[in-house]
């Protein structure tokens, strides 16, 4: 629009120009001794417009050659800085795409060509992110180190630089390190909430509780952070206060807390914990009850039906209450059984364990049955259950009850007298027994009644020659065959050669 514009207003000049030249028929006279120089006037306008032209020209000019050393600099300076951008638009796609290692590579080539400092920064935090995700961590400290350089004393990227580094450490487990970089962002600025979420998760690794519950409540005042992440944070960190603070902290920290807050498992573990050890069971009940019923948690459960007898009665009927919603829970018919065996209801509690049992076969359920069984004096369904309750832990293998090891083979031992060979009257005489002499049984005496230990253990002959009685245990085996193992290929078992002999 502007050059038409302009051509249409040029074109208005040029046409009056011609009129006013056209109406005009006088000369002009240049004298310039000895030189008389007599010109039309129009033909005088057309050569000073020429004139001008020329001397706008050539001065164009001029200026442009005076001026090419700078333009060259501001072209080189325009490609180097699309080169940068360049690599370092294929890196970033690199390192949010996975190709850790590419990235890397094209992020080195911005430090070490580009000539902008804060291009070098950028390039360096994405460099040390990519080391990072690789597990080179000595390249990453390198590059860490180089973002510091660069940064000088711009704020900004210096306040980067700690940034990237403190939650690399994090993902490190090192909250110390961390926590120095991130101590003095929060100190400036108090809404720089990144910087405050990763304080959250450095003091979280230190387990300095009470800072995760201050930080955690200025994050959720902020509304920066997920309601469902922050009482994560909340449960873990005020079970550990109210632990701490015990039964004389008790008041303060639980008046802290909103109805949704009370409710979690842990903390509602940690309040009924304090309560109950304080003989208060009427309110350990309460705190119990309310977060069961907002969440059927097991260890809720678990604690609800560890109770003192008296009451029993209370806890079984609020319990067969959540049982018409829940039918089927295998923790909550467990939790039944268990308040059962406490009031001595064995009938009703061996129905809710079994019952439980069917649904989940579980280890606590099974040690449960066991125990009552115990009490009602069916040791073989105790036991069974008390097997069972092993299997299902992954301790012990359950054995089936009709197997049995086989019998030790003793033909080889080389300690054992074969008294079968021997005379009667060298086994024993009349009215006496018989001492096995055996590796097994080299300590073995027999008690006879008015003889002293000295005369029993007297050195008995034979069956080694000149050796003594007491056996060479260095040279002892265990001569059971292994499961599993052909033993009529192994040069331990006697051979057919041999009985023949």
């Amino acid at each position: 629009m502007r050059t038409w514009f302009w051509s249409v207003v040029f074109l208005a000049l040029a046409v009056g120009l011609a009129l006013v030249l056209r109406e005009h028929g006088g000369n002009v006279l240049i004298v310039a001794q000895p030189w008389r120089i007599e010109l039309s006037i129009t033909f005088a306008v057309l050569l000073l417009l020429a004139v001008f032209f020329l001397l706008y020209v050539v001065i164009r000019l001029l200026a442009w050659l005076t001026s090419s050393p700078e333009r060259f600099r501001l072209w080189r300076g325009v490609r180097a800085q699309k080169r940068d951008h360049d690599w370092l638009e294929t890196g970033w796609v690199n390192l949010l795409e996975g190709r850790y290692t590419q990235a890397e590579r094209d992020f080195s080539k911005v430090l070490t060509q580009s000539r902008s400092p804060n291009r070098k920064v950028l390039a360096a935090l994405a460099a040390a992110r990519a080391s990072h995700r690789l597990g080179e961590f000595v390249r990453r400290d390198d590059a860490l180190q180089i973002a510091r350089e660069n940064a000088g004393s711009e704020p900004r990227l210096k306040e980067a630089a700690a940034t990237v580094a403190a939650e690399m450490y994090l993902d490190q487990n090192r909250p110390n390190e961390a926590l120095r970089l991130l101590q003095p962002l929060q100190d400036a600025s108090s809404r720089y909430f990144h910087a405050t979420r990763l304080l959250l998760r450095a003091h979280q690794q230190l387990h300095n509780h009470d800072r995760v519950y201050d930080l955690t409540r200025l994050l959720l005042r902020r509304g920066v952070i997920d309601k469902a992440e922050a009482l994560s944070y909340l449960e873990t960190a005020v079970a550990a206060r109210l632990h701490k603070g015990g039964l004389a902290g008790f008041k303060t920290i639980w008046g802290d807390l909103k109805s949704d807050e009370r409710v979690l498992p842990e903390i509602a573990l940690a309040g009924a914990a304090i309560q109950e050890s304080a003989g208060n069971i009427d309110e350990a009940s309460k705190i119990l009850e309310a977060a069961i019923n907002v969440k059927f948690e097991p260890r809720l459960l678990s604690a609800y039906s560890q109770c003192p007898p008296e009451q029993v009665a209370r806890r079984l009927s609020k319990a067969e209450v959540w049982l018409k919603s829940k039918p089927d829970d295998s923790a909550l018919l467990a939790m039944l059984g268990n308040l059962c065996l406490t009031g001595q209801l064995w009938g009703q509690g061996e129905r809710y364990l079994l019952r439980s049992m069917k649904i989940r076969s579980d280890v606590r359920i099974h040690a449960l049955l066991g125990n009552l069984y115990d009490r009602l004096g069916r040791r073989a369904d105790a036991m069974k259950h008390w097997r069972l309750a092993s299997g299902v832990a992954g301790v012990l293998p359950v054995l089936a009850a009709n197997r049995a090891l086989p019998a030790a083979d003793t033909r080889g031992d080389p300690t054992l007298i074969a008294f079968a060979n021997m005379p009667e009257t060298d086994l024993a005489g009349e009215g006496q027994e018989v001492i096995p002499q055996a590796a097994s049984a080299a300590d073995y005496v027999v008690e006879h009644e008015g003889k002293p230990a000295a005369e029993v253990l007297a050195p008995v002959s034979g069956g080694f020659g000149s050796k003594s009685a007491e056996p060479d245990f260095d040279e002892y085996f265990d001569s059971a065959p292994i499961p599993g193992v052909d033993l009529s290929q192994t040069s331990d078992r006697p051979s057919d050669r041999s009985k023949n002999r």
